[in-house]
Formats: C-alpha cells, sequence, structure tokens
C-alpha cells in the first residue's frame, strides 16, 4: 500500500454561513447529500460541521487533482460518520471513477473546526496488492 494524493483545505465557517444564508437548500443540495445535511443538523454547530465536510471535499478534489472537472459533482465525494463517530469518506459517481483511474483504494480523513475555521486533510492510499 502506498500514498497517492493527499489533500488538505481550511474553510471560513463565515464563508459558509453566508452562503447557507443566501443560497439555503438550493446551497446545500448542491453541495451536501442528505445524510450530510441531517448530521447534526440540530446541533447549535451545525455550521461548523458543514465547513469542515465542504473542506473534505475540496481536499478530496486536491488529492484527486481534478478540481470539479470530468463531471464531478460536490454530492459525489460524502463524508459520513461510522459508528464510533470517526468520520469516513465515501465516493460516488465520476469521483469514485476519477479515485479508481487513478488506483486509490482507501482513504483517511481528518477533520477539525473552531468557532471560525474548519479544516480537513485527506491521504488516498492505493490497493494493497497493487504495485
Amino acid at each position: 500500500m502506498s500514498i497517492l494524493g493527499h489533500g488538505i483545505d481550511l474553510v471560513e465557517i463565515s464563508r459558509i454561513s453566508a452562503m447557507l444564508d443566501e443560497h439555503g437548500q438550493r446551497f446545500l443540495d448542491r453541495c451536501f447529500t442528505p445524510a450530510e445535511q441531517s448530521y447534526k443538523a440540530d446541533s447549535r454547530r451545525r455550521i461548523e460541521h458543514l465547513a469542515a465536510r465542504f473542506a473534505a471535499k475540496e481536499a478530496v478534489l486536491k488529492a484527486l487533482g481534478t478540481g470539479l472537472t470530468g463531471g464531478i459533482a460536490w454530492t459525489d465525494i460524502e463524508v459520513i460518520s461510522t459508528a464510533s463517530g470517526a468520520p469516513q469518506l465515501t465516493l460516488h459517481a465520476s469521483a469514485k471513477s476519477a479515485a479508481a483511474n487513478l488506483g486509490i483504494a482507501s482513504w483517511v480523513l481528518s477533520l477539525t473546526h473552531t468557532d471560525s475555521l474548519a479544516m480537513a486533510s485527506v491521504i488516498a492510499f492505493s490497493n494493497p496488492s497493487a504495485p
């Protein structure tokens, strides 16, 4: 298994808050899956959680080296939580295909946030049996 890519992104919480204020549900539907939208939806720190997930999506795009090209949509990159609460990436559609074309078999994701900033780091790994 070897590292094929790394991406990191830092997002200002106020930027995500402004997008939500300006575009509401349209912003949520464009950038977040239903599961991501419902994660901690009733929490007073909802914006921080959304911002961290947005940063994760940006970090994945950097690790893939694609940006939002090749038909990749924001919702093709999904951050879910395991039973223990750890964040985990699931790729869909064009993002999944792009990762497969690069030989990416697994990801490690780390998220963090403060009152004003959210950050994500992702590492893409090859298949253990790949050269």
